[in-house]
């Protein structure tokens, strides 16, 4: 399999590391570099590409190893990985970095909360004495007048803003965002679908899909998709029997083929992932049960399971379900939805409601619309025929241009609606913060 590597993360990361094995005279070259970004996007196995295809033998720690019950043990393990990517430089004459994943999560503050240590400190201060002073980092205890190599350190994490202010100071640290675009996309899903000879198109049309999702979402996608090959197995040697096949096996290398995959069996995966990160950020059961407080749950439309081609009911009762979000009524009103606004409503423009469809209810939309745009959201909708709502696979209906206000929105979902007779239509609101959906309703019905 072969790895896609962006051009502009390797350009950043080789130049980096190329400084700090020049001598620039009069330059001051940060010794850190740190990268960040949003989670999985690949920030870490970036560079792990990037040391490889440069031959550098990186000297790994992670945030998980900057704590321990006993204060100073981080910072000695720290410098003592420093000296050995120094050492290795030295003995072996090649680049060597000291790469750091996860900084955030083990030395950040992220609110009043966040458990602050002496250890907390103690790293961060080592941090900004070795990147001040990368020749001479000493061991706790000893001291040594000869100079050491110096070694570029590279950081990956979420957000360095909780990281303390001076240690991310220009000249320490040279920070680097880190957000694939869509042709980095392309050709990083492109290196993940190549087994299975997904053509080009599809691959585009998979990314255009779901434009919100990070790296790791098609990643998973395809371990998703040979979920039913696994399956097989299981039936095949009997469930009571394969920790002995997999395991006390003499031939341990059980081989499962390439699955099949095909872009409407990845589309309706996609949405099945989707759904689940839906429902991990709408439950907050923890919430509940330690502020006692009840969080609104979503409601879920139950419709009549279609029958296939075949005449047989779609054994996939969730690809029928459509998440429903319970919203409060409007104040003053009895609780019940409109089929229709009547004409000559006061709502958006008055050309537009001569149009508009009866049974869609136009104050309800708006209210969705205006709500998510005051929270944000980036609006997007999808379409979908009768036989592909069966099997839950959504296309995206791209906007005109993203919509300001709620007036401009209702005109794309009219356009939408004109354009796709007899589709089923879906309004999506997305937090490109979290990347989450924070608005998922079924709009229109056929």
């Amino acid at each position: 399999m072969s790895y896609y590597l962006a051009p502009q993360f390797l350009d950043k990361v080789a130049v980096h590391i190329t400084k700090n094995f020049i001598d620039l005279p009069g330059v001051q070259v940060p010794l850190i570099l740190g990268i960040h970004g949003h989670r999985g996007e690949g920030k870490s196995f970036q560079c792990e590409l990037v040391f490889r295809r440069m031959g550098i033998e990186p000297v790994r720690m992670s945030a998980g190893e900057l704590e321990s019950p006993d204060a100073g043990d981080p910072v000695r393990l720290i410098r003592m990985r420093y000296r050995e990517a120094a050492e290795l430089i030295a003995v072996r004459g090649r680049m060597c970095v000291l790469l750091i994943n996860d900084l955030d999560a083990g030395a950040g503050r992220f609110n009043q909360s966040t458990q602050y240590t002496v250890n907390t400190q103690l790293v961060n201060g080592t941090l900004m004495n070795i990147a001040d002073n990368p020749t001479d980092v000493q061991l706790p205890g000893s001291y040594e007048t000869e100079p050491i190599h110096r070694v570029p350190i590279v950081v990956t994490g979420n957000d360095f803003s909780t990281l303390y202010s001076p240690l991310v100071r220009e000249g320490r640290m040279e920070k680097f965002y880190w957000q694939p675009s869509r042709e980095d996309k392309i050709g990083i899903v492109s290196g993940i679908f190549e087994e299975d000879k997904l053509p080009q198109a599809e691959i585009e049309r998979l990314i255009d899909t779901f434009p919100n999702q990070a790296v790791d979402f098609f990643s998973s996608l395809r371990s998703r998709a040979y979920d039913e090959q696994v399956r097989q197995f299981i039936r095949q040697v009997g469930i009571d029997r394969v920790s002995v096949q997999l395991v006390n096996s003499p031939d341990k290398a059980q081989k499962i083929p390439n699955s099949n995959i095909t872009l409407p069996q990845l589309m309706e995966l996609g949405e099945q992932i989707e759904q689940e990160q839906t429902s991990l950020q709408s439950t907050q059961l923890a919430q509940r049960y330690t502020t006692g407080i009840p969080q609104p749950v979503p409601q879920v439309e139950r419709t009549a399971p279609e029958k296939g081609d075949n005449g047989l009911t779609n054994r996939n009762l969730q690809s029928q379900q459509t998440s429903s979000y319970n919203y409060a009524a409007p104040a003053g009103s009895s609780g019940t939805s409109q089929s229709a606004p009547a004409r000559g409503t006061q709502v958006g423009d008055s050309k537009l409601i001569e149009n508009w469809p009866d049974n869609v209810s136009l104050p309800e939309v708006e209210r969705l619309l205006e709500s998510a745009i005051k929270q944000g959201s980036r609006l997007s909708l999808e379409v979908a025929k009768p036989r592909e709502k069966a099997r839950n696979i959504w296309r995206a209906w791209p906007w005109s241009q993203q919509p300001e206000n709620a007036t401009q929105a209702l005109e794309g979902i009219a356009d939408c609606i004109n354009n796709n007779p007899g589709s089923y239509i879906k309004l999506v609101g997305y937090n490109l913060q979290t990347q989450t959906r924070t608005l998922e309703e079924l709009i229109f019905r056929p």
